[in-house]
């Protein structure tokens, strides 16, 4: 029998193994734990309703026999009308506590002291009436005083003698449970340590079992995908046991299938990422830059100077050549300064008044290779972003280093600069897409391009300070000579 249930536990699917082992361990500390409460709660109850009822009843014996034989006497002499009188009240509040102190007593012999209560409040009613009737009688002093003597004060003594009988006893109990409560306590103790022992026979148990039978074909698959991770594209998963592990094993190996598939598609893609985000980039040229220089040509036509219209009809033919330049993704940056050069030269002519520029790259790093249009961007960004928004004259200065992975540019300008937040939201800005703005989408775009060319250790960073300038630095590698 023991091992027919044994075959059917290792044929088992993974989750019912799992639900198994949850109903092995949960049934019994789950009996066990209503078992607790109940008895917690229920010992608790009967506690709280004995310290209220000790409460109450002390309360009613400490201030009733005081108070009604002294509002009596007042009463008796003259001192209170009868409408003054509060006798009535104090009987009806005594028996309202009695009411209460009934719903909440279990001990036989505490109701029925409850109902001699009740029979004395009933007589002191009676007598109340009685020296009530005497008063609207006159000469019936002695008779009043002899009722407030001979029955008010007796009845009440027995009122409080009464209650303070019911309180000992009410006590009594208090003590008797408290004594039940820490034996029930010791036993639970010694329950719970019986309990967890075998508890903890059972989980040592179940630990070597279940877990044997779910690692075992989840196991042999991570050994697949241990080498998938590796590279290794070739291996196939075959679980021989659990459900889900089969299951988990063909969707293993349909998912090897497809990354295969997906990686040819991904060479593809990437290949037109590239290429769609320089044609994207080439579309971000501003159309206002070759309308204003057009103008500023028309503008120098009719003001006859000759000179400066070829040489800004020669810069503007240069600049696009170079941004076409038969559909090439890298080029030296020979080709990328000469492309920047024109671009400023015509920039100079509309903007003489404020603009500047120096070019100083070095020229052993001229047949290095740079993706194009990459420094074109930030030096538009430098113009119209720092030197614009500065009064009086700017200089944007081009310059290069060598360094530990390759070589580094630098297009520094003594513009505007940015606040530290603007700065944190443009750095944002450049390593992922989040801020609007043409300025950062040509950041980000000259960055993406420069890392899907050479790797992610190479890119573009900046720095900035306001009212002093902005320094954006191009790295990238020196393999590409």
């Amino acid at each position: 029998m023991i091992r027919r249930l044994k075959d059917i536990y290792y044929r088992s699917s993974l989750a019912t193994k799992i639900r198994y082992s949850y109903l092995f361990l949960l049934i019994p500390l789950l009996i066990f734990l209503v078992f607790t409460f109940y008895n917690l709660w229920d010992m608790n109850h009967n506690y709280e309703d004995m310290v209220n009822s000790t409460v109450v009843a002390s309360e009613f014996s400490l201030d009733f026999k005081k108070d009604f034989d002294y509002e009596t006497y007042l009463l008796i002499v003259g001192n209170k009308t009868v409408e003054e009188s509060e006798l009535d009240s104090m009987i009806e509040e005594a028996e309202r506590i009695v009411v209460g102190l009934e719903e909440i007593t279990e001990a036989e012999d505490n109701i029925a002291r409850l109902d001699s209560v009740n029979k004395y409040l009933s007589n002191l009613r009676i007598y109340v009436d009685r020296i009530e009737e005497n008063l609207q009688k006159e000469s019936r002093y002695e008779d009043n005083m002899e009722i407030w003597e001979n029955d008010v004060q007796i009845v009440t003594s027995l009122v409080g003698d009464t209650m303070s009988q019911y309180i000992y006893y009410e006590v009594r109990g208090i003590q008797q449970s408290r004594a039940a409560y820490q034996t029930f306590f010791m036993n639970l103790v010694r329950f719970s340590l019986l309990g967890m022992g075998l508890l903890l026979l059972l989980v040592i148990i179940l630990s070597y079992y279940i877990p044997r039978s779910i690692t075992m074909p989840i196991t042999r698959i991570s050994r697949v995908t241990n080498q998938v991770a590796k590279g290794n594209l070739s291996v196939r998963a075959a679980a021989e046991s659990g459900a889900e592990a089969r299951m988990l094993s063909d969707s293993l190996n349909a998912m090897i299938d497809k990354i295969n598939e997906l990686l040819d598609q991904v060479t593809t893609e990437q290949i037109r990422l590239r290429k769609a985000e320089f044609e994207l980039l080439q579309a971000q040229i501003n159309p206002h830059f070759l309308y204003n220089t057009l103008d500023t040509i028309v503008w120098l036509a009719e003001a006859g100077d000759q000179k400066r219209v070829v040489s800004m009809v020669g810069n503007l033919s240069d600049f696009f050549r170079t941004s076409l330049n038969q559909g090439k993704d890298i080029i030296p940056i020979r080709e990328e300064l000469a492309h920047v050069r024109s671009y400023l030269e015509i920039q100079q002519v509309r903007y003489q008044d404020i603009l500047r520029y120096e070019i100083t790259v070095p020229e052993d790093l001229y047949e290095y290779k740079i993706p194009k249009i990459t420094i074109q961007p930030l030096v538009e960004n430098a113009l119209y972003h720092g030197i614009k928004n500065k009064r009086g004259q700017g200089t944007i200065t081009i310059t290069g280093e060598r360094s530990e992975n390759g070589f580094v540019l630098y297009v520094r300008d003594n513009g505007i600069g940015m606040i530290q937040e603007r700065l944190n939201e443009v750095r944002a800005g450049i390593q992922k897409l989040s801020y609007t703005g043409k300025e950062i989408y040509g950041l980000y775009n000259v960055n993406e391009r420069i890392r899907l060319n050479f790797g992610e250790t190479y890119g573009i960073s900046i720095e900035s300070t306001y009212g002093e300038g902005t320094c954006v630095s191009i790295s990238l590698p020196d393999q590409w000579k």
